[in-house]
């Protein structure tokens, strides 16, 4: 059960797997102290507050577009700026992404999207190889949206990707508004991740030459 105030979204699948896939991830620095429960066979919601607004609404979307479940408590050195808040909470959640998927037996492995928002199309492409690499094409021409860096929007995918052990690559093919844009990102990136650790292989092997991912 979420606490009052959580964020559910309709479109969410309401599909369950016999096992559940879920993990929790705390960090503590002298900079942040950030613990994230995640389930990925969830009902998309999202509870919890990064302290940075417009990065909240990200990642509802992302919640909401993946079908996970995401609660997370955040405290982060905003007095100084962003960077050490977002950075790490990537780290975390990249953590518990890589903890809930397990052996990754029976998942897709693959997930592609292309997102449209209004006049912004963005083409979010993963593998969860277990080789992490972030190839990252995106142009913003703000320095902020809200109280949001948007020069952070690159470190915290390729921290995602270096914690959640995928290949990600993150492509604006065009858009002007660099709030449609990031939106376009987040979920992006939420259908390809849904599609990524859906279940409907073979449930005793993974999708890989080598037998291990």
């Amino acid at each position: 059960m979420w606490p009052t105030g959580s964020s559910p979204c309709s479109a969410a699948s309401t599909r369950r797997w016999p096992a559940v896939r879920n993990a929790s991830v705390n960090r503590e620095t002298a900079e942040t102290q950030i613990a994230v429960s995640l389930e990925l066979d969830g009902e998309g919601t999202f509870v919890g507050s990064t302290g940075i607004g417009f990065f909240d609404h990200m990642l509802n979307l992302l919640a909401c577009h993946s079908g996970m479940d995401l609660s997370l408590h955040v405290h982060g050195d905003l007095d100084v700026d962003t960077h050490h808040t977002l950075e790490d909470l990537a780290i975390v959640l990249g953590d518990a992404l890589t903890q809930a998927l397990g052996d990754k037996k029976g998942i897709n492995r693959y997930g592609m999207f292309y997102c449209p928002m209004d006049e912004a199309l963005t083409r979010v492409v993963i593998d969860l190889s277990g080789r992490p690499y972030l190839v990252y094409d995106v142009k913003l021409a703000v320095e902020r949206i809200g109280t949001f860096e948007t020069e952070m929007l690159q470190d915290f995918l390729y921290a995602l990707a270096v914690h959640g052990k995928m290949n990600l690559h993150v492509t604006n093919l065009y858009g002007t508004n660099a709030h449609h844009i990031v939106e376009s990102v987040f979920k992006g990136l939420g259908h390809a991740l849904r599609q990524a650790v859906a279940i409907e292989g073979n449930a005793d092997s993974v999708l890989s030459t080598k037998g291990v991912l």
